[in-house]
């Protein structure tokens, strides 16, 4: 096998995403490997046959992608001193705009990723039904191993405390 020496997390800001954010800081002190937490803006082209939005395109995605960045920015901010404790080699972030998966998927490949950590569980209910689970297609298609946390599991976590 590998060594782990570049770990990926995608995120999305949820209460979530901070339990996994940890884990994949925890991970990452424990190899001394980088940590990559991205965040992916999904395309509106994906939701084209849905609706018509009522405002300039270009100018809504710009809007999310800035507004993307400055969550990513205030998210690693507040992390920083776990992944610091935590020994983890380096901490990069990247927004990035297209399908999910896909993104990530193409993010691995692109800085020789050697391990994927991310949660089951993002889309709920029509979202997932309409685009399928991100994890899936991220566990099926990766061109390296993928660590995934089901962030309900509380029984876990509180084992992982102790």
């Amino acid at each position: 096998m590998q060594e782990v020496q570049t770990i990926i997390t995608p995120v999305d800001f949820s209460d979530n995403a901070n339990m996994i954010a940890r884990s994949a800081g925890y991970t990452a002190g424990k190899f001394g490997a980088e940590l990559h937490l991205i965040f992916v803006v999904q395309n509106f082209e994906d939701y084209s046959g849905f609706f018509v939005p009522p405002v300039n395109l270009p100018n809504l995605e710009e809007e999310l992608l800035k507004s993307a960045q400055q969550r990513m920015d205030e998210f690693v901010a507040d992390k920083k001193e776990d992944f610091l404790q935590a020994g983890v080699g380096a901490v990069h972030s990247k927004v990035l705009t297209g399908d999910v998966s896909e993104e990530i998927l193409s993010y691995a490949e692109e800085i020789s990723c050697n391990l994927i950590i991310m949660g089951t569980h993002g889309y709920k209910g029509l979202e997932r039904i309409m685009f399928g689970s991100v994890a899936d297609k991220v566990v099926k298609n990766a061109c390296c191993p993928v660590m995934t946390i089901n962030p309900y599991r509380k029984a876990c976590e509180e084992a992982n405390k102790s």
